[in-house]
């Protein structure tokens, strides 16, 4: 399909979860809609996430779930396009889902039947979409925008980004939607890679590189910020879902500390254990508080091991303490090659919350990760990608 000379109420760059719930509102208005998408095919992070089966929403989604230098911005669209009427949406076409975690739902089998709906939507609307199709320029001029792509000329009254942000380049990420914003005039906050496994180096990764593949419940902790959830070690460094979370509120430098034994007073167990095996070591009693190998290396590190009965109540309650409150020197982040979300990008203040629109430009709208508005884990992003995209789709 050629797009040369080619006219149409509203182009939409990108063909992600934005981009396509804005294609399929402005669609059922009976916009003229048109989504160019430079990659090969539309829909690439939702086939991918989840573990190939996406995480499509959260049903507890809620302004403090997302991260912006304006934590009131998101919450006029999500009030307005729910986590419900999203799975109504997903109900309608047959989709079957579960709740995996408390309000984090998934599709039973793949992520493709999501992306099929939304392409569906797209049809049953008039939306035209095209693919490996790459913008060269795009100028505001006559009350509206002109674009050069590698397809050809397309004029459009209205223009949505919905680039997305930095996140797995792999799958086509770049920074043309920042570029945009700023030759438009908007600011673009800074962006580092969020939700994203944290490296370690020297000693401290020393300390626990052998220990690849060990699992366990923490609290990880920084910067005000707590999330219970697994952590698991790494050849690198160290990830699971309390690491991907705590990982957007922590840079270089920052303190972190991990509760090894969120689910109980360390002390307490201790002291039983004391009474109960005297002449146990701890490093014994430890393994089997938490995985073996662990318990062995924290020994190693700094606990050192002799019977309980050696203990005093005081030495008892500082090694408790330790584990409740175990520092760990992280060197950086695997960056965005493996980050699930970009934090950062164009500024808020310049953007309508309520129809996503430029205020500095009539007609120019940004929507999904390409905003300074970034999740949680958990299905938060996608409810903030269809609510974004619902906002500017019910105007443009």
């Amino acid at each position: 399909m050629s797009t040369t000379g080619a006219e149409a109420d509203v182009a939409i760059l990108g063909g992600g979860a934005a981009g396509l719930m804005c294609a399929l509102v402005a669609g059922r208005r009976g916009r003229r809609v048109r989504v160019i998408e430079h990659a090969e095919r539309v829909g690439k992070k939702i086939l991918m996430s989840g573990g190939g089966r996406c995480n499509f929403t959260n049903t507890g989604t809620t302004a403090a779930h997302f991260i912006s230098a304006n934590p009131h911005f998101c919450k006029s669209a999500l009030a307005r396009y729910t986590p419900q009427d999203f799975i109504a949406l997903v109900d309608r076409h047959g989709i079957a889902w579960h709740e995996k975690e408390p309000g984090q739902l998934f599709c039973d089998d793949s992520s493709k039947p999501i992306v099929r709906m939304l392409l569906d939507e797209c049809a049953a609307a008039g939306v035209q979409i095209e693919t490996r199709c790459s913008v060269e320029d795009v100028q505001h001029r006559d009350g509206g925008f002109a674009l050069a792509t590698t397809s050809g000329r397309v004029r459009a009254a209205s223009l949505v980004v919905a680039t997305g942000g930095l996140s797995i380049p792999s799958m086509g990420a770049t920074g043309f939607g920042y570029a945009l914003a700023r030759q438009f005039g908007h600011a673009v906050r800074p962006t580092r890679a969020g939700l994203v496994p944290l490296t370690l180096s020297g000693t401290h990764q020393q300390h626990y590189q052998d220990l690849s593949g060990v699992a366990l419940p923490v609290e990880a902790r920084c910067n005000g910020q707590g999330f219970r959830a697994g952590l698991l070690v790494t050849h690198r460094g160290i990830s699971g879902p309390a690491i991907l979370q705590i990982s957007s509120y922590w840079q270089p430098g920052d303190d972190l500390r991990l509760n090894l034994l969120p689910d109980c007073d360390a002390f307490e167990v201790l002291h039983a254990q004391q009474r109960a095996h005297p002449d146990a070591e701890l490093r014994t009693r430890l393994a089997e508080l938490l995985p073996r190998r662990l318990a062995q290396r924290l020994c190693e590190i700094r606990l050192s091991s002799r019977p309980l009965r050696q203990y005093r109540e005081a030495e008892l309650r500082a090694v408790a303490a330790q584990l409740q409150s175990w520092p760990l020197v992280a060197s950086g982040t695997e960056g965005y090659r493996t980050a699930e979300v970009t934090l950062g990008g164009v500024d808020t203040d310049a953007l309508s919350s309520t129809t996503m629109e430029s205020r500095q430009v009539p007609g120019l709208h940004f929507i999904g990760e390409v905003v300074d508005v970034s999740g949680h884990l958990g299905g938060y992003n996608f409810q903030w990608a269809w609510a974004s995209g619902h906002a500017a789709g019910e105007v443009v």
